[in-house]
């Protein structure tokens, strides 16, 4: 069973998006034809469902482009009193992109990574492919990729019909891949060698927190401010949501060896999840990284 995964990583989306690009323009075939199940956090979530529905890619990048400046406007310099950014253009995007399509509405088997922080608690959306887990497919698929992409401070928890409030399921996966394997487990009752999994990251960071004389660690260590406009930087949210991909890769090379194809990228420097000046170069590396790794992508595509 082929499996795609991508991660979480705001604005940094449109590296994954670039190589799906790349990889529909190669083998003139929809990536959601070529997979068997789809699983997306945050970014990922939007990337994810778009191919659950058979949405293009190009379409789905000029989505980000088009919208990435409007939903990383702040509101807000810190996030003390009120989240750093509003959900409004975010909404707007995504609910212009999925339209009025429940979960029940998707056959092709979607995982969506997300946390109900009313109870506290990890748990998954899925699409109406016949898990019993799926509990309420009623639920709007904007609504379900507005939570998983709702990060904590910078943007609002999503309230679902008053029940409880979601929000991003980069906190607990934002690698998804170990998701996937448990659903391959538990409910497609497949052992491990069957299991086939394209990875896709959003760029690895080198997040530095240089040693300082300073011995006493507070918000301006963990969140620096940028100069002279002096608004935090999500340096520690980053460092987390990398954290928990990269360690959720070790573990699942070890579990499917040569059946799991992670594709990632050093970055160089900070990219922040909402730096949208980014953009041009993070789909020119996407574009990079398919031409470098093509051989396994096409191997993967094409075994059985």
């Amino acid at each position: 069973m082929k499996m795609l995964c991508v991660d979480g990583g705001g604005i940094r989306g449109v590296f994954a998006i670039s190589i799906l690009l790349e990889i529909e323009k190669d083998l003139k075939v929809p990536i959601s034809e070529m997979v068997d199940l789809v699983a997306g956090t945050s970014t990922g979530s939007v990337i994810a469902s778009a191919i659950a529905i058979r949405l293009p890619m190009d379409q789905v990048l000029a989505g980000y482009i088009k919208y990435g400046k409007k939903i990383f406007t702040r509101q807000a310099k810190v996030g003390l009193f009120k989240s750093i950014y509003s959900d409004k253009q975010l909404r707007k995007f995504i609910m212009k992109t999925f339209g009025k399509k429940n979960l029940a509405d998707i056959t092709e088997p979607l995982l969506i990574p997300a946390v109900d922080i009313t109870q506290g608690r990890p748990f998954v959306y899925r699409s109406n492919f016949g898990n019993k887990k799926a509990k309420d497919l009623s639920i709007k698929l904007w609504d379900a990729v507005l939570s998983s992409c709702s990060a904590p401070v910078y943007f609002p928890p999503n309230n679902i019909g008053n029940d409880y409030l979601s929000i991003d399921g980069g906190l607990w996966a934002n690698n998804p891949s170990l998701v996937c394997i448990t659903e391959g487990l538990e409910y497609f009752n497949l052992k491990l060698p069957e299991i086939n999994i394209l990875s896709i990251g959003t760029g690895l960071q080198k997040i530095d927190f240089t040693i300082q004389e300073n011995k006493n660690w507070g918000v301006k260590q963990w969140l620096p401010f940028r100069f002279p406009s002096m608004k935090v930087t999500p340096k520690l949210l980053d460092l987390a949501l990398q954290l928990s991909s990269e360690s959720v890769t070790y573990q699942c090379r070890h579990l499917l060896g040569d059946n799991y194809v992670r594709l990632n990228k050093e970055l160089g420097e900070e990219i922040p999840f909402d730096d949208i000046t980014c953009i041009q170069e993070l789909i020119e590396l996407g574009r990079v990284t398919y031409q470098e790794k093509k051989e396994e992508i096409l191997h993967f595509f094409s075994s059985i």
